[in-house]
């Protein structure tokens, strides 16, 4: 499985942007797919994620309610819409795949895409 991110950016807070990962699998509906981010300095920490169904997405307390994760099977994408962005935001955002489930941790995701910069400036 192969994981491409893009769509990151300079943007200043309050703004938005919309991250996507296209994945490169013919069994995408099989895998629930994560979004994580990793700071300058910082591990890296789980942000949202969806199952293969029936589409239930998790969130990281710290982006409930201004991040939303949604998936399009058909088009094998998965994206990540933030708005009310902080300038704590800032980091590489990155897209992984599970075949195991829904999980928050780094360890529970089978697959990585190369990551994309996410900068929010005060």
């Amino acid at each position: 499985v192969q994981l491409q991110a893009y769509g990151g950016g300079l943007v200043q807070a309050g703004g938005s942007l919309r991250l996507s990962c296209a994945a490169s699998t013919p069994t995408f509906g099989r895998y629930a797919m994560g979004w994580f981010r990793q700071a300058p300095g910082k591990e890296r920490e789980f942000v949202a994620t969806i199952a293969w169904y029936p589409n239930t997405a998790n969130y990281a307390e710290s982006v409930k309610g201004r991040f939303t994760i949604s998936r399009d099977s058909a088009k094998k994408m998965v994206y990540l819409e933030m708005n009310s962005l902080k300038p704590e935001d800032t980091a590489i955002y990155y897209c992984a795949a599970s075949s195991r489930g829904t999980y928050t941790s780094v360890r529970e995701y089978d697959y990585w895409g190369q990551g994309t910069q996410v900068t929010v400036s005060s």
